[in-house]
């Protein structure tokens, strides 16, 4: 009896054990599906102001209904006035067309005289939207020939002829403005190829998806890649990247796996400190440490990244990890212990916000004094304290303490962001584009949407429009021999003063 009570008392606390880690995974997956799906903190909120409600004991309190002496605390909340009137929804340099409406008559109804304007008066203002066209233009070469040359005999004729530009895509109607706009509404407005079928129509323009397909793929091999590659050179100089990637579709798979298998897109981003932002994207069909190797073969300097296990043991390489992922374990341990960890890394972060208009070296200075003592005591906490087993917190713990010395990283060098999430913001059209078009069909096509997707993020945070640089880029560059001469290529990066004055919005 005496050991049957022994191994129905060891089953006992393996079912209480069972039944705690079962309740805590019950609490976890309800609050997924019922909670609060933000990670917002007072910290993270405009002026530091969190909620009024949030986390206040105060009002899940039952009401004390005798008198109570209570000191009057009063708030000074300053905001800014927004007077913004109804025609400053208009765009300066916007045409202006005036409509002007007389009386029917202008003679006096009493002495039957002509009666004087003496005013006006606007009495609305409307926008009106004028639809694009389509032109079939045709470009049509004239020879010239000397009249008195080709009389002589002893001279050779003299012919003389106009020479078109180089087409965009040979043996093709598909011109600058075209693939411009093709390009620009499914990486920009995320409008799915198929849905713009009927738009071309409209316009007059017939053609089918796959038309469309095969013209972005061709444009972006023969035109928007050279530019890809030379801003690729100039990313993989600097010494600080971000790095991150998501999952996509490709049905047609070079490796025999199914269309339904994950592939992958990758994002590089560069940081501020270290000039002009370049975003690209990279089309992959798995996400193995391989892809990232060959992406920044000759890099040498900081990856930020999270705490995927590619992201690790490559040469020349020092990765730094994201405090914005440590804080959402904690986040999602919700419990007593759970919220220490994300005070802790809330201090962090409004330190960050005080040191944002730093240079690089006053932020590591600072960050040094001020967020190193944070982040020693934080790690100490959760080093010493009895987090075990498989719940969140103890979750939460192991992932911090394997991921230390990237965690630190940020202490010791300025130009190091303390997370991740401009990758992981970068990303984010892409995952809005996958949500529109679903896959890919081939991998040609995933490249030329990683190469599309680049060209338009990096126009797009340099302050250019997308529209008007593909335009530009390829109206000029089917006529300019970049093969022999790339450095023509330096003219053509969104940040190029050639673009700036001709392409900013």
């Amino acid at each position: 009896m005496k050991k049957q009570n022994e191994e129905l008392s060891i089953k006992l606390d393996q079912s209480l054990s069972q039944n705690k880690a079962l309740a805590e995974q019950i609490r976890q997956l309800t609050k997924a599906l019922y909670g609060s799906k933000s990670e917002k903190s007072k910290y993270q909120a405009p002026d530091g102001q969190g909620s009024l409600f949030e986390d206040d004991p105060f009002f899940s309190d039952s009401e004390h209904t005798e008198e109570q002496s209570t000191p009057t605390v009063t708030y000074t909340v300053v905001r800014k006035l927004h007077k913004k009137k109804r025609n400053d929804a208009f765009l300066d340099g916007i045409e202006v067309e005036e409509v002007h409406h007389h009386p029917d008559n202008t003679q006096c109804d009493c002495c039957h005289g002509e009666m004087i304007e003496i005013g006006t008066t606007i009495a609305r203002e409307e926008a009106k939207f004028i639809p694009a066209t389509m032109k079939r233009v045709q470009h049509i070469e004239h020879a010239y020939e000397c009249k008195h040359c080709k009389k002589d005999t002893s001279q050779k004729a003299q012919i003389k002829r106009g020479k078109a530009p180089q087409a965009v895509i040979q043996r093709s109607i598909a011109g600058p403005t075209v693939l411009a706009k093709l390009i620009y509404d499914k990486f920009i407005q995320y409008l799915p190829l198929y849905r713009q079928v009927k738009e071309w129509e409209r316009y007059g323009l017939l053609t089918n998806d796959k038309n469309l397909s095969n013209w972005v793929i061709r444009v972006a091999k023969d035109w928007l890649l050279p530019v890809y590659e030379q801003m690729k050179k100039i990313l993989i100089a600097k010494s600080v990247l971000h790095v991150d990637e998501t999952y996509a579709q490709i049905i047609k798979r070079s490796d025999g796996k199914c269309g339904q298998s994950n592939a992958y897109n990758w994002v590089f981003r560069s940081v501020p400190s270290q000039g002009p932002i370049i975003i690209l994207f990279q089309s992959a069909l798995s996400r193995s440490r391989t892809i990232l190797e060959e992406f920044t073969a000759g890099f040498k300097g900081t990856l930020i990244c999270d705490g995927y296990s590619a992201y690790g043991n490559l040469p020349n390489v020092i990765f730094a990890n994201c405090w914005a992922h440590v804080r959402r374990y904690w986040l999602k341990a919700d419990s007593k212990n759970g919220q220490i960890g994300v005070n802790y890394c809330d201090q962090l972060y409004h330190l960050e916000r005080q040191f944002k208009q730093l240079s690089p070296s006053e932020r590591r200075k600072a960050r040094q004094k001020y967020s190193k003592p944070i982040v020693e005591k934080f790690l100490k906490w959760v080093d010493e304290s009895p987090f075990f087993g498989k719940n969140a917190l103890a979750k939460a713990a192991e992932y911090t303490l394997n991921r230390v010395h990237g965690l630190k990283a940020f202490l010791f060098d300025g130009r190091i962001e303390i997370d991740n999430n401009p990758a992981e913001n970068a990303i984010r059209p892409n995952v809005i584009g996958r949500k529109n078009w679903l896959f890919s069909v081939s991998e040609a096509g995933a490249k030329a949407n990683t190469i599309c997707l680049s060209l338009a993020e990096t126009a797009k945070v340099n302050g250019i429009d997308f529209y008007q640089y593909l335009v530009k880029v390829m109206t000029e560059l089917p006529n300019l021999p970049i093969n022999q001469q790339p450095e023509l290529l330096n003219d053509y990066m969104p940040w190029s003063k050639n673009i700036q004055a001709t392409c900013a919005k």
